[in-house]
């Protein structure tokens, strides 16, 4: 059963974090802030919800890109009961889909759990501020199938706190695979 995410707890401050990248490099939340916002995305390699939108995804982020928002996907799924999720195969997702953000493993879930992730995909949208302004949806899906009406919730919500630094009052929460937990 799909998981939604909550509602958005505008103005919480982005939670810093240092994590390897599919390139091998070390990635820190201020390499990746965004002049006019910063786009945070829990995503994973094999979730169908995550699979029907990554086009969007990708090409979401290239455009927002052009307004001053950079953007990064962090895995965060066990890969130890979901070897799908694993490094060496998020390097090959990362390469098949031609990313233009970094790809972050997250392999002790702490960055999940202290930026309170639920599901993949999980947006988190922030301001110049690093504050948070937009935890919703991509765009609607009908059949896991991306419902094409212009441009996504997502984009709009980021081109819209790219110019005035606030998201958008109504937000339709992302629907999604729960994340993969460690049993601890």
């Amino acid at each position: 059963m799909p998981l939604k995410t909550p509602i958005c707890d505008f103005g919480q401050a982005a939670k810093s974090f240092e994590l390897k990248s599919t390139n091998n490099e070390i990635v820190k939340l201020n390499d990746i802030k965004g002049e006019n916002g910063t786009l945070i995305m829990f995503i994973c390699n094999h979730c169908p919800y995550v699979i029907a939108v990554i086009k969007d995804i990708i090409e979401d982020c290239k455009n927002l890109e052009e307004l001053g928002i950079k953007a990064v996907a962090i895995c965060s799924n066990d890969s130890i009961n979901y070897p799908e999720d694993s490094f060496d195969k998020m390097i090959k997702f990362y390469k098949d889909h031609n990313f233009n953000f970094p790809y972050l493993l997250d392999e002790s879930q702490d960055v999940a759990k202290i930026y309170g992730a639920v599901c993949t995909p999980d947006f988190f949208g922030y301001n110049k501020n690093l504050e948070l302004q937009y935890r919703g949806r991509i765009r609607e899906l009908k059949n896991l199938k991306p419902v094409k009406t212009g441009e996504s919730d997502l984009f709009k919500a980021m081109k819209q706190i790219s110019k005035i630094g606030r998201g958008p009052k109504e937000q339709t929460p992302s629907m999604g695979c729960g994340i993969k937990w460690l049993d601890n």
